[in-house]
């Protein structure tokens, strides 16, 4: 289904932001053979992001641009960003990526001497905040013509605190714009001996020097399979909304290497310190069963609204928020949208409704079923979908508070019989005061009380557990919030 809101019409383009080649120093494949996969998965869209080292940015930046030059002439209906993953001071990583054009590389070479840990040395919380201020005057200088910032994996090591969310977003709202729903190397989960046994996303780790002592103990690790700070309803992605400021989120792969796949870097012939790259791939004999990635677009997507296909379009859908994100393929299509009841008006993901106090709101959510195998060559059953909402509250006192009390499911709708397309109508009534409501769907295949307890999250994602994480068994897909005004 091609999505479209009633007020004027969107395209829902599938896309990655996080992808590593062999410009990083621990990524096999090329960009050509990304946008070929990406291309065969069904992406629209697709930001390459190799890690911010020194090699890359003294040699590989300028490589990579040639590349991804390459792909965009072989693959003309693709739009393929350059941007890299930064390793953000005081913090983990973050994709930042910019509008082809104008001083592009430039920008991106000065940014990652300048900011990333592994050039400054720094882990110093100033030095994020001064790189969104960088990146924003850049725009406005017209060096380049855009620049965006998401927080990647953000709860894997515990070192994103909730303030440093927060001072990225308050610094420039344009710029950092949000954060990974769920990691990528989502194959780590599947049991061995034809995978890793592990973890999906590698979150394997523990409390470490410079983590946030506030976390609990399951916030490292994934929960069906996305992280702790999307997963949790009423956490920390909630207490952001919470404050009645955008803050989104996203999917991608972050794939380095690909589950059961015979290629590899030829790390003996390979210098990357003197080259900016790995040789290769190289064709091996043998499965690598214990590879945790995907490849883009064959298990994580984030859909964004456009209303043109463009570079610019794909920015501003973004940073407005027009996104929902998916594992697995689970639904085909999906439409969300807040309206004065039984009207034909309304706004869609991202947006905000301004009603009269005495007016009815209801939410429509259309959901078109599955009907195409995914990447395990079975087509996902949509089992239920939940309708989360909240309370608009304002700025927090404390900026490291990371729950949202006032929100919670407010409804739960099965579609297991369901066939082909659905409509579900969740009638909030008359509202007296600013909120947010935001969608989760399900396979059903693992739930568990939410981690604030039953009567917030009845039947949440339940944590994953090594060597018992078969990514595709537990399919979920999130929406970003809509929001509504009294007047």
């Amino acid at each position: 289904m091609t999505a479209r809101d009633v007020d004027g019409g969107f395209r829902w383009l599938a896309g990655d932001h996080h992808i590593h080649t062999h410009y990083s120093n621990d990524a096999v494949y090329r960009v050509i053979d990304h946008a070929r996969h990406a291309s065969a998965w069904g992406l629209d869209w697709m930001v390459i992001t190799d890690h911010g080292s020194v090699p890359h940015v003294k040699l590989g930046l300028d490589k990579v641009k040639r590349d991804i030059e390459h792909a965009r002439a072989e693959f003309e209906n693709m739009l393929i960003f350059h941007g890299l993953e930064w390793t953000v001071p005081a913090a983990d990583h973050g994709t930042v990526f910019v509008h082809p054009g104008g001083d592009d590389v430039a920008v991106l070479r000065e940014f990652g001497h300048a900011f990333d840990v592994s050039m400054t040395g720094a882990a110093d919380e100033a030095l994020a905040v001064a790189g969104v201020e960088f990146l924003a005057r850049a725009v406005r200088g017209k060096r380049i013509a855009d620049a965006l910032f998401l927080a990647n994996h953000p709860a894997h090591k515990g070192l994103v605190s909730p303030h440093q969310l927060r001072a990225w977003r308050d610094t420039d709202p344009h710029i950092a714009v949000g954060m990974a729903a769920a990691p990528g190397h989502q194959a780590g989960g599947i049991r061995k001996p034809f995978g890793r046994g592990g973890y999906r996303g590698s979150y394997d780790n523990a409390p470490r020097p410079g983590s946030f002592a506030g976390y609990p103990p399951e916030s490292y690790r994934t929960h069906g399979g996305y992280d702790w700070m999307t997963a949790t309803v009423g956490g920390v992605w909630d207490s952001l909304l919470a404050e009645g400021k955008p803050w989104w989120v996203t999917a991608s792969s972050d794939v380095h290497d690909v589950h059961g796949e015979v290629a590899y870097v030829d790390g003996p012939g390979s210098d990357f310190e003197r080259d900016g790259h790995m040789n290769g791939p190289i064709l091996g004999a043998t499965p690598r069963w214990g590879n945790g990635g995907f490849w883009p677009g064959q298990y994580s997507k984030t859909h964004v609204g456009v209303r043109d296909v463009s570079y610019a379009a794909v920015m501003d859908g973004i940073r407005r928020g027009r996104i929902w994100v998916d594992h697995g393929g689970l639904v085909g299509g999906l439409d969300v949208r807040l309206r004065v009841k039984d009207t034909g008006a309304g706004v869609t993901l991202g947006g905000t409704l301004s009603v009269a106090r005495d007016r009815g709101v209801e939410l429509v959510i259309t959901v078109e079923l599955a009907s195409m195998p995914n990447g395990a060559q079975v087509v996902p059953a949509l089992a239920r979908v939940d309708v989360i909402a909240g309370d608009v509250t304002g700025p927090v006192t404390d900026r490291d508070a990371f729950t949202a009390p006032n929100t919670k499911v407010v409804g739960a709708y099965d579609t297991s019989t369901a066939t082909g397309r659905v409509t579900l109508v969740h009638d909030v009534g008359a509202v007296d005061r600013p909120m947010y409501f935001r969608v989760r769907g399900t396979d059903g295949n693992r739930s568990a009380p939410g981690l604030r307890g039953a009567d917030i999250d009845p039947a949440g994602p339940a944590q994953d557990i090594a060597g018992a994480a078969d990514p595709w068994r537990d399919l979920w897909f999130y929406t970003n919030p809509i929001w509504v005004v009294p007047r």
